[in-house]
């Protein structure tokens, strides 16, 4: 499969499944299919698309994600295969009794990919990076003094040249679009890992009774840069 992401919202459509297609029908335009085994992520950005039942199974079928959006046209909903690995079970039991110390170093070698991750692209935008690469080597495991959080106060202001910018999920200005990037990334880590046999709701770090997602969050994290 190929990581191709189909984000349907120009205009309103209609989608169906026709021999392994995803068939897509536009007003006064012919007719487009994609070969649903090329998807990683349907995303319906536009309230005007519709679509089957068979659409939503034939993509889980083939190990596709999707995403629904709401009227701000921001993500709302996931869809993920539910059968992805052959040892689901066994791999579900042994990532639930993971130690607490492999869990803290699993955590220690994300933070320290963060940064890093953020200090190479501030170094390619701007030749400085803020001091972040001198953070990665003092994470300890489990970050006991959050040098996550110390890092991103220094990347928030200096990617966006704006001492006053604040990452707020619920802020109408650059913040919109990060939460779109963040979403497809988040599908395409969740996808991944349940294709590895393992549950997204386990999460290393995050934990939110509320949340299905946690370790997406969780190997999300060096990721988020790429938006």
């Amino acid at each position: 499969m190929t990581e191709r992401v189909l984000d349907l919202s120009e205009e309103p459509a209609r989608l169906r499944v026709r021999y392994g297609q995803l068939v897509i029908r536009r007003s006064g335009m012919p007719d487009a299919a994609v070969p649903l085994v090329d998807l990683a992520v349907l995303v319906a950005s536009n309230p005007q698309v519709s679509y089957t039942n068979a659409v939503l199974a034939g993509l889980a079928e083939a190990g596709g994600t999707f995403i629904t959006c709401d009227r701000k046209h921001q993500p709302a909903g996931m869809l993920l295969p539910l059968r992805s690995h052959s040892l689901q079970a066994e791999r579900f039991a042994r990532q639930a009794s993971a130690s607490q110390p492999t869990r803290k170093r699993l955590w220690r070698q994300i933070v320290r990919a963060k940064i890093r991750a953020q200090s190479n692209l501030l170094k390619k935008l701007y030749g400085n990076d803020r001091g972040l690469s001198a953070l990665i080597s003092r994470v300890k495991s489990g970050d006991p003094q959050n040098l996550e959080a110390q890092a991103s106060r220094r990347y928030w202001p200096a990617l966006f040249a704006d001492k006053s910018f604040r990452r707020d999920p619920d802020r109408e200005d650059q913040n919109r679009f990060l939460n779109y990037g963040y979403a497809i990334i988040r599908a395409i880590v969740a996808r991944a890992i349940c294709a590895a046999g393992l549950h997204p709701s386990l999460g290393l770090h995050h934990h939110n009774r509320y949340n299905a997602f946690c370790l997406a969050d969780d190997l999300l994290e060096p990721l988020r840069p790429i938006a």
